[in-house]
């Protein structure tokens, strides 16, 4: 019987390594893990739970960004962005007390406990415009392209604050390849080129 059990935890382990070391609850049952095996690898210290639902592997070591991992387990269908894109691209002196996520306009925020997020909704072509997909420990994490991110900013500069806005572009063109152009693109889209442009050519 142990022999058994001893199988089942080493196929676990096994669909669990496959899936890039993390999983969901709904996920691994889907995959034929009991949730007597989950639960007793949780236990036994072989799984580690980083949110409600969510677990990884312990032997593949510390998971790099654990809050963005989480949001885009649990939200797929979301992208980081504002201060939060802005600290990924390291665009910011800002430390990010909750993780900025969008979401289409006319979707439901989910409830998740853990990390605290902040959710900003975008219409249709904002929310398209500018996303990049990158692996963080195994997940495919969404993410705002830096230049996207700063227009973002600029429409959203009264609920995160002009000085962070300016810091972010300063910072952008001393460590970034400075696309003006892009930049102008994802302005218009989101209908702030107006505001943006002064801006832009104050930096040129």
């Amino acid at each position: 019987m142990a022999k058994k059990k001893a199988s089942a935890r080493d196929k676990a382990r096994q669909i669990i390594r496959q899936a890039g070391g993390m999983v969901k609850t709904s996920d691994a049952i889907q995959s034929g893990i009991h949730p007597r095996t989950l639960y007793h690898l949780r236990d036994t210290g072989d799984l580690e739970q980083i949110s409600r639902g969510i677990y990884r592997l312990t032997e593949i070591g510390t998971v790099s960004n654990p809050d963005l991992v989480v949001v885009a387990t649990r939200i797929p269908n979301s992208v980081i962005c504002l201060v939060s894109a802005l600290s990924f691209h390291e665009i910011t002196t800002q430390i990010p007390h909750k993780v900025s996520v969008a979401i289409p306009k006319d979707s439901k925020p989910p409830m998740i406990e853990y990390p605290p997020i902040q959710f900003y909704k975008f219409s249709e072509k904002p929310f398209q415009a500018g996303v990049e997909e990158h692996k963080i420990d195994g997940v495919t994490v969404k993410v705002f392209s830096a230049e996207k991110t700063l227009v973002d900013c600029f429409k959203f500069r009264n609920k995160i604050g002009m000085d962070v806005v300016l810091e972010a572009l300063k910072l952008y063109k001393i460590r970034m390849n400075f696309d003006h152009k892009t930049i102008l693109e994802y302005a218009k889209i989101c209908r702030v080129d107006k505001i943006v442009r002064p801006y832009l050519e104050a930096t040129i």
